[in-house]
C-alpha cells in the first residue's frame, strides 16, 4: 500500500482543536486539503505526523508550540498612539489589519486593545504559543497534484 513520503501530494480530512476542545480549522465543511510533503505548506510537526501513514489511515496526534506556530513573542506586540491612525478607522479589538513593513510587505495583525488614546496590535500568529492536536485522515497520495478546483468536489475529483 502507498504511503505518505517525500514529494508525494497527500490529501487530508482534518480537524484542528486547542486544548479546551475548540475547533480552530476543519476540512469537514469543505473540501480536504492537498500537502506537497517537503513543500512547507504546512507547520513543520503536521507534515512530519504524516509521514509513513497509508491512504485511508487515521491518526490523532498533538504538537507543541515549537512543531506548529512557535511560542508567543510579546516584542511582537505594537502600541499605536491614536494620533498615528487615520481619523476615518475605528479599529476594534479583535479586528485582523494590515500593516505595511518598511520594505512593503503587508502584515497581518490582530487588535487586543483600543481606546480613545491609544490602539495596541499583536503580530503573533493566532495560534502562537498553542498546542494543536488535529485528527486526520488520508483519503488521497499521488505523484501530482489532484484537486480540481474547478470541478467542485475534493481530492481525486477529476
Amino acid at each position: 500500500m502507498e504511503k505518505v513520503e517525500q514529494g508525494k501530494f497527500v490529501c487530508v480530512d482534518y480537524t484542528g482543536t486547542l486544548d479546551n476542545g475548540d475547533v480552530f480549522d476543519t476540512s469537514h465543511e469543505g473540501q480536504p486539503i492537498e500537502v506537497h510533503v517537503g513543500a512547507g505548506q504546512v507547520v513543520k510537526g503536521f507534515e512530519e505526523a504524516l509521514m509513513g501513514m497509508e491512504l485511508n489511515g487515521k491518526k490523532v496526534f498533538t504538537l507543541n508550540p515549537e512543531a506548529a506556530y512557535g511560542d508567543r513573542d510579546e516584542s511582537l506586540t505594537h502600541t499605536f498612539s491614536r494620533e498615528e491612525i487615520p481619523p476615518d478607522v475605528d479599529p476594534q479589538v479583535g479586528d485582523v489589519i494590515g500593516l505595511q513593513t518598511p520594505d512593503g510587505q503587508q502584515v497581518p495583525a490582530q487588535i487586543t486593545h483600543a481606546d480613545d488614546k491609544k490602539v495596541v496590535v499583536d503580530l503573533n500568529h493566532p495560534l502562537a504559543g498553542k498546542s494543536l492536536t488535529f485528527e486526520v485522515q488520508i483519503v488521497g497520495i499521488s505523484d501530482s497534484p489532484t484537486q480540481r478546483h474547478e470541478c467542485g468536489g475534493g481530492c481525486n475529483c477529476g
